[in-house]
């Protein structure tokens, strides 16, 4: 029997849907969704396996101008992932095109197939949609165009036999039984820090880090520790609230969802410390997940 196997790298501007259409794809929320723009931060992993294929998926951050060295690194995965692509999932909407010429430019002229979905067509007309696709079509001709609405799972299973139908003939990757590359430590971080993504505005949530102190599994109970990092004194206090009133809402909304993902109980406790201007600090990225260069 054939096997098909191949990393379906999916790439876009900040806040277009990358997210919600892998975890669309992958059937698992393995990426925090916000409506705020630059929530992905790493590049993760979905796998997803059948008798004779398995999908790679990966999700990157959105393609920013870096303005701090955090940036510069979230640019690295996007860097990365145009390399070791077997197939390009470009996700654009109807009311924005690709600005960065560069990344652009490597994905025209590579010869690796490219899915380009134009997310989000229930906020536009048929009319816009069908100029988008004219548009797309006279920028990579080669571009398998597929529109959708991620949030809707509309188009999610043409997006799924286009992406078989492209695969390469290869031995699976990862073991069949394998979900995601991250560990359960990395999607406690992550759920802590969509909730502060949610609950906080303006800045305090991109000068916010989360680092798993502690995580220790039991058959019935998780017992988990975090710290929240930020850049500032006065942002501390912001975290924490009055009286403990904010970072009680996130340890209330982290755990349910932590606990909806492991399927069992946890314990959270949650403490918050200044690290000034980690965004900038090779040292604190790295212990952060972060490899700088």
């Amino acid at each position: 029997m054939t096997h098909k196997s191949g990393f379906v790298n999916i790439i876009g501007n900040p806040n277009v849907g990358k997210s919600t259409l892998m975890n669309a794809l992958v059937g698992e929320k393995l990426s925090i969704i916000t409506y705020k723009a630059q929530t992905t931060r790493h590049r993760i992993m979905g796998i997803v396996n059948g008798e004779d294929f398995q999908i790679i998926y990966s999700d990157n951050p959105g393609i920013v101008n870096p303005h701090y060295k955090l940036h510069q690194q979230m640019m690295n995965f996007v860097s990365n992932s145009l390399s070791d692509a077997d197939i390009f999932l470009l996700v654009t909407e109807v009311g924005e095109s690709l600005k960065n010429e560069e990344i652009l430019d490597k994905i025209i002229n590579s010869k690796v197939p490219v899915i380009l979905v134009i997310n989000k067509i229930d906020l536009a007309s048929q009319e816009q949609i069908q100029e988008k696709i004219d548009y797309w079509q006279k920028i990579i001709p080669r571009a398998e165009i597929i529109p959708t609405c991620a949030i809707e799972k509309f188009n999610i299973d043409k997006i799924f036999d286009t992406i078989i139908s492209l695969l390469p003939n290869n031995p699976p990757y990862f073991p069949k039984d394998e979900l995601t590359d991250k560990s359960m430590r990395f999607f406690a971080s992550e759920i802590i820090r969509e909730k502060i993504l949610l609950l906080y505005k303006k800045e305090i949530p991109y000068s916010v880090e989360v680092r798993i102190e502690k995580y220790k599994e039991g058959n019935d109970l998780d017992s988990i520790s975090a710290v929240i990092y930020v850049e500032r004194e006065s942002q501390k206090g912001i975290i924490i609230g009055l009286g403990g009133k904010m970072i009680k809402q996130v340890g209330i909304q982290a755990r349910k969802d932590i606990e909806d993902f492991t399927s069992k109980r946890c314990y959270l406790e949650l403490f918050v410390k200044v690290r000034e201007n980690w965004r900038n600090n090779d040292n604190d990225l790295k212990q952060f997940g972060y490899e700088t260069k």
